[in-house]
């Protein structure tokens, strides 16, 4: 046991001091983002909002979360992260604490998109920031150093929240949302000021490219949309699946999203260690992880077993593990090309667009061909992004024996 503790410490060896920071900074952000998991909730039930209303302000959301990140991307070429993130971090936590003050629906369509706009405009800076603070041997460990922060604030942030509400009701949460945020801008500036801070590689390119002419590059996003699409359902349609389907209750289906969250946090670091060690690609990893997702979807269809469910959800949050640390050092040692900002932006991007098609097209296909259906065309879709990745791998490493010649 003590061989096994010393060895996945040393998983987290060698990673700068300001990683840890960065780290930290994102974990107090996404613990204070507990809004948005009651936000649908809120509208409801506080303002009487109609679903159809709710469904809207959504689709704002996830529209305010692409212009954020397009335009954190652009400011962060333009100014540099250090003010990109101090900007959208104290920003943010004022628009928190003033969006409880807004109770029409123009108001909040318009409310919650500048919200996310600001507050999405961290993600890209925040990447960059990454790179600049790695060594770039340590890049993918630092970045899944970053997932586990975003985890474990993502599983403290709704049990936080709903302890909020249950003592201080929701202007509480909005309040509390604000000021971690505003708390997390003070903190950056105190430990990751410019003239403090140990930058570990610092990447100038004379010539920057741009993203959008990068072709593999662009391959390599549509394949990430097509992922979170299906990564996506977890979070929307595979919950509703659980219990009208397979009978669980809300206590059962809360242990069997835990156990992803629980894991990721365990093994995530030194599997990565590990497949690191191994010396496979980057883009052959991401394949991988590709295939074990799609793979936890076909397995639901086998049996009406209720452990098969479980060994979806082992199937998933391993094709998540791998998949995720992978596409983001593929999008860091990319960006190194170019315009950095643009590239993490871009990467982003990716993401945000997903949550405005993912949740609605999972939605729309339960209810027009039943779950068993709607998990053969997710796995259809999967394979798609697996066959661009395939086609993406083929291509670089064409282009890199064209290079040696």
């Amino acid at each position: 046991m003590k061989r096994l503790f010393n060895n996945y410490i040393n998983t987290f060896k060698g990673l700068s001091k300001e990683v840890w920071w960065l780290a930290l900074i994102t974990l107090i952000n996404r613990a204070g983002t507990m809004v948005v998991p009651f936000l649908s909730l809120y509208l409801t039930k506080s303002l009487n909002f109609s679903l159809s209303d709710v469904g809207w302000i959504m689709s704002a959301f996830g529209a305010g979360s692409v212009l954020g990140s397009w335009w954190g991307g652009k400011w962060t070429d333009k100014i540099g992260y250090y003010k990109v993130m101090v900007i959208s971090l104290v920003a943010s936590g004022l628009l928190f604490i003033a969006l409880q003050f807004i109770n029409s629906y123009t108001g909040m369509i318009l409310g919650v998109g500048l919200l996310m706009a600001v507050a999405d405009m961290f993600r890209p800076a925040m990447f960059v920031a990454l790179s600049a603070y790695s060594k770039p041997v340590n890049k993918t460990r630092s970045v899944t150093l970053i997932r586990l922060a975003i985890n474990l604030g993502f599983s403290a942030g709704p049990a936080i929240g709903g302890m909020i509400i249950l003592t201080l009701g929701y202007a509480g949460l909005f309040w509390v949302d604000g000021i971690t945020c505003i708390v997390a801008g003070i903190l950056l500036l105190n430990v990751l000021n410019p003239k403090t801070a140990r930058v570990q590689d610092d990447i100038t390119v004379p010539d920057p490219k741009s993203a959008y002419k990068d072709g593999p590059y662009i391959i390599f996003l549509v394949a990430m949309v097509l992922f979170s699409i299906v990564f996506l359902q977890y979070f929307s349609t595979m919950p509703l699946y659980y219990e009208k389907e397979r009978l669980l209750s809300e206590f059962e289906i809360g242990l069997l999203m835990g156990m992803n969250g629980l894991l990721i946090a365990l093994f995530e670091m030194p599997l990565i260690k590990w497949l690191e060690d191994l010396k496979y690609t980057k883009t052959g990893l991401i394949i991988g992880g590709a295939m074990l997702t799609a793979l936890s979807f076909f397995v639901l269809n086998l049996s009406s077993w209720t452990g098969i469910l479980v060994i979806g959800m082992l199937f998933m949050t391993l094709g998540e593990m791998i998949a995720f640390p992978f596409s983001n050092a593929f999008a860091l040692k990319r960006a190194t090309r170019g315009n950095q900002g643009e590239y993490m932006a871009l990467y982003s991007m990716a993401f945000a667009i997903a949550h405005i098609f993912g949740h609605n097209t999972g939605m729309q296909l339960i209810e027009q061909v039943g779950f068993e259906s709607t998990w053969y065309i997710i796995i259809a879709i999967m394979l798609i992004c697996v066959l661009l990745l395939v086609f993406l791998k083929r291509k670089m490493a064409y282009q890199n024996i064209s290079q040696q010649h």
